[in-house]
C-alpha cells in the first residue's frame, strides 16, 4: 500500500512540472514582445543597409568594438557594424534581409496576436529561401564576400566541387522550381488555366475597346452627313447658280498662289523684276516650278541620313578592323599580395593613434576624435580637435608628429576638403603594390562611361580611381628619376588599350630616351601615328619632333574646318552626326579618332629645341581640346623655365611624382605635398581644385610587350595614321641670297666664325661690336651662302668650311 501512494505523488509531481513547461504568455507579455522584434527587424534592416555603403571603412572598428572613443560610420553604429558583419560578411551577405524580414513579420503577428501557424510556415520557407540565395550570389559572385556571406561562398564551393559547375546550375534550378511548386502551387495545369484566362481577358479587353472605337467612327460620320445635308439646304434656300458654282469651284481648284513659299517666290520675283504671278488651270509658272523643286530637295536632305541609316545601318569605324580583340586580363599579373591587395596591422594602427594624440597633448592640444582609413601606400588619420584649438598650430607639428612616428615624413591635411577634420597621411611600413590588374579589371574602370579612361591607380581609400583624359583635357606630369613616371606614362596608354578600339584613338609618341616606349613600335600599325614617309612611328629625332608638332597643328586647323562645315562644337558631336550618315565624305568629311600626344622627357626638347617646341605646344594646349587631340606631357626637371607660364596655364590636370624640394611642388602643384610623398608610384594628382593622393597602378615592361605582342600578332590597317604633311624652312629664311644684298661686314664676319669654328651671332656681337639684329642678319646670309648649318636649337651652328683659305676660294668664287 505504501509503495501506491508514493507511485501517486510521483504522477502528481509529473503533473506539476508539465504545467510549468506550458507556459503561456500573457496578452501584454505577447504584445511587448512583437513591439522589440518589429523593431528589431527594422533595426537590422537599417544596420544592414548602412552596411552596405560603409563596410570598408568599417573593418578597422571591429576590433575595438568595446572602446568608446571609436565611432563607425553605419548608421546603427558599433551595434550596427558588427551585427552586420556577422550576418552578412561571416553569414548569408545580402540574403541575411530575410532575417531582418522574418523578425519584422513576427513581431507584427505577436503585437495583433494573429495565429502562430503562418509565422512557423514564414520561418521555414524563408530560411530555406535565404540558403538557396545566398548559395546562387556566391555562384554568380564569388569573389563578392559582401554579396554572398561566408556561408554562400562555402556552400557554393561544396557543391561546386562535388558537382562541378554544371551539376551546380542544375540542383540550384531544380531547388528553385520545386520551391515554387510546393510553396505557391505553380504546377502546369495551373499556369496554363493562368494563361488562358488572361489570354480569354485580353480578347475580351480588345474587342470592347473595338466595339467603342466603331461606335465613335459612326457617331463622327452621322455628324457629318448632318452637317452636309444642312450646308445643301442652305445653299438651295439662297437660290445659287449652279453653273456659277461649278465654274467657282473649279476655278478654286487649279489656283495656285506664289505666296505658299513666300521667302523663295520673293527672292525670285526680285531677280526677274516680275510681279507675283497665278497659275491658273494647266499653265505652270516657272517660278512655282522652283519653288516646288528646291522643297523637293530639303525634303530628300532631310530624309537621306535617314534613309541611309535605315538601309545600312549607323556607320561603324570599327569595321576594317571588325574581328579585332582586346587584351585579356590574363596578359597582366597581379603583383598585390592576397586578394583584397592591403593587410591591415592593428597594432601598427594602434601605436601611430597613440603617438599622434600623445604628441598633440605635449603640445596641450586635445583631441576629440580620431578615426583611420588604410590605403595601399599610406594611412589617412582624420582628427577632430576639441574646440578653440587652431588649425595653424597642428601644421607647424608636422616635423615633431613625423618624429614621434618614426616615418618617412607625413603630410598633414588641415582641413580636408569637404569634411570638418584634419588629415594626417602616414606611409605604413609594409606598403602594399596595386597591381594593373587589379585596377584594369575593376568594375568602376570597366563600366566607366568616358571618352579616353585611363586607370591611375588606386585612392587612400583603396577604391579605383579613373579619370577622364578627353574632360583633362590635357595633363601634365612631373617627379624626380625612378619616381615612376615611366610607369605611369605606360599605365596609361595600357587603360586605353584596353577600352579604345584602333580606330578611335591613335598615339603620337616621342621618346627622347630611345628606350621607354620602344615596346610600342609593335602596335605602330593599329594604334600609332607618323609623318609620311617616317621610318619609325615612335619619334626620338629632336627635328622629327618639331615637324611632327607642327603637323598637328595642321591636323588641327583642318579639323575645326570640319567641324565648322558641319556644324558642331566638338569631336562627339562631330563623329556621333557622322556615324548617322549626316555628313558627305564627298566633301572631305570623315570619321576623326582621338589623338594622343605623348612626350616622355620635355625637358630634353626644351633644352635642344625651345620656343619652336613651346610654340606648338601651347598652340595644341589650347586650341586643341575640341577636335580630339590631347597631350601628356612628362619630365623629371619641374623648373620653370621648363614649364612655362603659357603651358601651365593650359594643362589644369597634372600629377606630382616625388621631387626633392617644395620648390619644384611649388612649380607643377602650385603648392606643397610632392616633396612629401614617398616614392615608388605615390602621386599628387590635381585637376584644377583638390589634391587627391593616389598609389599609381605597377605595370611592368613584360606586361607592356605582352599586351603589344597580343594586338601587335592580330590584322592591322596597311600603315600607321599618317598625320599630315609639314614642309620646314629650307636654307635658313631663304633672303639675301644676292651678293650685292649683303652686308659690308659680311666677309669679316665669314672669317671670326671660321676661324672660331662657331655659328654663333653672340659671337659676333662681341667680336665686330654690333648689334644683335645684325649679327642675326649675317648669319642668315651666311646660312643662305652655305657657311653654316641650320638652326638647332640652343647649339652653335655647325661651320661648314674648315679654314681661311677654303673660305677666300669660296668667296672668289661668289
Amino acid at each position: 500500500m505504501a509503495k501506491k501512494k508514493t507511485s501517486k505523488k510521483s504522477v502528481k509531481t509529473k503533473k506539476r512540472v508539465v504545467k510549468k513547461i506550458n507556459w503561456v504568455p500573457s496578452k501584454k507579455q505577447q504584445v511587448l514582445a512583437g513591439l522589440f522584434l518589429f523593431f528589431l527587424g527594422l533595426g537590422l534592416l537599417l544596420a544592414f543597409t548602412s552596411y552596405l555603403f560603409h563596410w570598408k571603412a568599417d573593418q578597422d572598428t571591429l576590433a575595438a568594438l568595446a572602446d568608446r572613443s571609436v565611432q563607425a560610420n553605419n548608421v546603427m553604429n558599433k551595434f550596427g557594424a558588427g551585427i552586420s558583419h556577422f550576418f552578412m560578411f561571416k553569414g548569408f551577405g545580402i540574403a541575411a534581409y530575410q532575417i531582418a524580414f522574418l523578425l519584422s513579420v513576427t513581431g507584427f503577428y505577436w503585437f495583433f496576436r494573429k495565429p502562430a501557424a503562418k509565422i512557423k510556415s514564414y520561418w521555414f520557407w524563408g530560411l530555406l529561401l535565404m540558403l538557396w540565395l545566398c548559395t546562387v550570389l556566391g555562384f554568380f559572385a564569388p569573389e563578392q564576400a559582401i554579396l554572398s556571406g561566408i556561408v554562400g561562398y562555402e556552400l557554393n564551393d561544396y557543391l561546386q566541387d562535388y558537382l562541378g559547375f554544371a551539376g551546380t546550375i542544375l540542383v540550384l534550378s531544380f531547388l528553385f522550381l520545386a520551391y515554387l511548386i510546393i510553396r505557391y502551387n505553380l504546377t502546369p495545369d495551373v499556369l496554363g488555366q493562368y494563361f488562358k484566362t488572361t489570354r480569354a481577358q485580353v480578347k475580351a479587353d480588345f474587342d470592347e475597346a473595338k466595339d467603342v472605337e466603331q461606335a465613335e467612327i459612326d457617331a463622327f460620320l452621322e455628324q457629318e452627313k448632318a452637317k452636309a445635308e444642312a450646308e445643301a439646304q442652305a445653299a438651295e434656300d439662297n437660290n445659287l447658280d449652279k453653273n456659277g458654282e461649278e465654274k467657282e469651284k473649279t476655278l478654286g481648284s487649279s489656283i495656285t498662289f506664289e505666296n505658299t513659299q513666300p521667302e523663295k517666290v520673293s527672292a525670285k520675283a526680285d531677280d526677274k523684276a516680275e510681279p507675283a504671278k497665278i497659275i491658273i488651270g494647266n499653265q505652270t509658272d516657272d517660278v512655282a516650278m522652283e519653288v516646288e523643286q528646291a522643297a523637293e530637295e530639303e525634303v530628300d536632305e532631310g530624309n537621306l541620313s535617314n534613309k541611309l541609316v535605315k538601309d545600312f545601318g549607323e556607320f561603324d569605324p570599327t569595321l576594317e578592323l571588325k574581328n579585332f580583340k582586346f587584351p585579356t586580363l590574363e596578359l597582366l599579373v597581379d603583383h598585390s599580395s592576397g586578394k583584397g591587395g592591403i593587410t591591415i596591422n592593428q597594432e601598427e594602427l594602434e601605436n601611430n593613434k597613440n603617438n599622434i594624440v600623445n604628441t598633440l597633448k605635449n603640445y596641450k592640444i586635445e583631441i576629440a576624435q580620431i578615426k583611420a582609413t588604410v590605403g595601399p601606400t599610406v594611412t589617412l588619420y582624420e582628427i577632430v580637435p576639441e574646440a578653440g584649438v587652431r588649425i595653424s598650430k597642428i601644421k607647424n607639428l608636422e616635423d615633431d608628429i613625423a618624429l614621434s612616428l618614426s616615418a618617412l615624413g607625413i603630410r598633414i591635411i588641415a582641413p580636408i576638403p569637404g569634411k570638418g577634420t584634419i588629415g594626417i597621411e602616414v606611409p605604413n611600413k609594409n606598403p602594399s603594390i596595386v597591381s594593373m590588374r587589379s585596377v584594369i579589371g575593376s568594375t568602376k574602370f570597366q563600366n566607366a562611361e568616358m571618352q579616353l579612361p585611363i586607370a591611375l591607380g588606386k585612392n587612400i581609400s583603396n577604391e579605383t580611381f579613373v579619370a577622364d583624359l578627353a574632360k583633362m583635357p590635357h595633363l601634365l606630369m612631373a617627379g624626380a628619376t625612378g619616381q615612376g613616371k615611366s610607369v605611369g606614362l605606360n599605365a596609361i596608354l595600357t587603360s586605353l588599350l584596353y577600352q579604345k578600339h584602333p580606330a578611335e584613338v591613335k598615339f603620337v609618341l616621342v621618346d627622347p630616351k630611345k628606350v621607354e616606349l620602344t615596346l610600342f613600335n609593335k602596335i605602330e600599325r593599329h594604334y600609332l601615328a607618323k609623318l609620311p614617309n617616317a621610318e619609325e612611328a615612335i619619334i626620338t629625332d629632336n627635328t622629327k619632333v618639331i615637324h611632327t608638332l607642327n603637323s598637328l597643328c595642321i591636323e588641327m586647323d583642318s579639323r575645326y574646318e570640319l567641324l565648322k562645315d558641319a556644324m558642331v562644337r566638338n569631336i562627339k558631336e562631330y563623329n556621333e552626326k557622322f556615324k548617322a550618315r549626316k555628313l558627305n565624305p564627298e566633301n572631305g568629311h570623315k570619321f576623326l579618332p582621338y589623338i594622343v600626344l605623348v612626350v616622355d622627357e620635355f625637358a630634353d626638347l626644351i633644352m635642344t629645341a625651345g620656343k619652336e617646341v613651346e610654340i606648338p605646344i601651347a598652340r595644341l594646349a589650347q586650341l586643341a581640346r575640341a577636335i580630339g587631340i590631347h597631350l601628356i606631357i612628362a619630365t623629371q626637371r619641374p623648373s620653370v623655365n621648363v614649364i612655362t607660364g603659357m603651358i601651365k596655364a593650359n594643362f589644369p590636370a597634372r600629377i606630382a611624382f616625388r621631387v626633392t624640394s617644395k620648390i619644384d611642388s611649388r612649380t607643377i602643384l602650385d603648392t606643397g605635398g610632392a616633396d612629401q610623398l614617398i616614392g615608388k608610384g605615390d602621386m599628387l594628382y590635381t585637376q584644377g581644385n583638390n589634391l587627391i593622393r593616389l598609389q599609381c597602378a605597377f605595370v611592368d615592361t613584360p606586361e607592356v610587350e605582352k599586351i603589344t605582342d597580343f594586338i601587335g600578332a592580330q590584322k592591322a590597317y596597311p600603315d600607321a595614321h599618317i598625320l599630315p604633311e609639314y614642309e620646314g624652312e629650307e636654307n635658313g629664311t631663304g633672303l639675301d641670297i644676292d651678293v650685292s644684298e649683303r652686308d659690308s661686314l659680311f666677309n669679316q664676319a665669314a672669317e671670326v666664325l671660321v676661324t672660331a669654328q662657331q655659328g654663333s651671332a653672340s659671337l659676333l656681337q662681341r667680336k665686330l661690336k654690333i648689334g644683335y639684329n645684325r649679327a642675326g642678319r649675317i648669319i642668315d646670309q651666311m646660312e643662305a651662302a652655305g657657311i653654316v648649318g641650320p638652326f638647332e636649337g640652343s647649339k652653335a651652328r655647325q661651320v661648314l668650311i674648315t679654314d681661311l683659305n677654303a673660305l677666300e676660294e669660296f668667296l672668289n668664287e661668289a
